[in-house]
């Protein structure tokens, strides 16, 4: 009876691990606590305040940071440098610095392989036995936010590539007619809600703050780590240092976008009968044969057909 109330518990960790970890914040954490602060009617304590705090602002990520100040003593500089830049190609989810994704993955490897040893050690299986399965939980647990990451980042990317075409139709819209090039990225910063209006109105506040504008887009493009925007980029900055027409340059990036947007819809689509080949074979024909031929079997096998052929 132990076992099953263990493999339950188990499973409510785990779930509550993905949705308060891995769940996307959409608001600012500490406006929110100032807006709830600042609308009640009477004065509460500090101590009162952060209880009404969710679970996660008042365990986990406390945990996180403690498990992130540790992991980083051990951690080469590389390492956590190359976890920041993978979180920049994820846009910065949940606002996760490399310490704290490393303390996650730490957190996750000692909580599940801790809790499917216990788990062992309650169904009294074999030393060897509990430490081969704890291993391979611990290491599940180990690579899953790394596996979450890479997701995070395939699908940004993606959505780049899907919104770059538009995006640069409504630049040479704009350049066209009359605003200027940081104008134009401001209107489609505020166009668009998706990953590429996102970072041009990052380029456009970086620049307001006093970084050079060629600097500001290969930035840009070194936080997307897309061809496409490299290329782009390029385009932009060769344009900004020959003194070229940029609405021409634009116009032409545009055309060549939609030319590969199409080119790599045609791919999808070739690729798709080889990629609808295993489900049909294993999945839908299997279930066509047993609808089509099983009634005929059934029927040969009561006319006594069946135990003539085997007798």
């Amino acid at each position: 009876m132990l076992v099953p109330v263990l493999i339950v518990v188990v499973a409510i960790v785990a779930i509550l691990i993905v949705v308060t970890v891995f769940r996307p914040r959409s608001h600012d954490t500490i406006q929110d606590r100032l807006m709830e602060y600042s609308g009640r009617a009477e004065a509460v304590s500090l101590e009162e305040l952060e209880l009404s705090q969710p679970f996660s602002q008042r365990i986990l990520v406390p945990m996180i940071d403690t498990a992130a100040q540790f992991v980083t003593r051990f951690t080469p500089q590389q390492t956590l440098e190359s976890t920041r830049h993978s979180l920049e190609l994820a846009g910065n989810p949940n606002n996760w610095s490399a310490a704290q994704f490393w303390g996650i993955r730490m957190i996750a490897t000692v909580l599940l392989g801790g809790l499917i040893f216990l788990l062992m050690s309650s169904a009294q299986q074999p030393m060897g036995k509990r430490l081969m399965l704890a291993g391979a939980a611990a290491l599940i647990g180990f690579i899953y936010p790394q596996i979450w990451l890479n997701s995070r980042i395939r699908a940004r990317q993606a959505a780049i590539l899907k919104a770059l075409p538009d995006a640069l139709d409504l630049l040479t819209i704009c350049v066209e007619a009359g605003l200027g090039f940081d104008s134009a990225m401001d209107r489609v910063s505020q166009k668009w809600d998706d990953p590429f209006s996102e970072e041009l109105g990052r380029v456009i506040r970086e620049i307001q703050l006093g970084k050079f504008r060629r600097d500001a887009l290969r930035d840009m493009a070194t936080r997307m780590d897309v061809p496409d925007v490299t290329s782009f980029v390029a385009a932009i900055v060769q344009t900004e240092q020959l003194g070229v027409s940029i609405a021409k340059v634009l116009k032409i990036q545009s055309e060549q976008m939609r030319m590969k947007r199409r080119q790599r819809a045609e791919e999808r689509a070739h690729q798709a009968p080889i990629k609808m080949l295993i489900p049909m074979v294993f999945l839908i024909f299997p279930s066509i044969y047993i609808v089509l031929l099983g009634p005929a079997v059934i029927t040969v096998m009561e006319s006594g057909v069946g135990g003539i052929t085997g007798g």
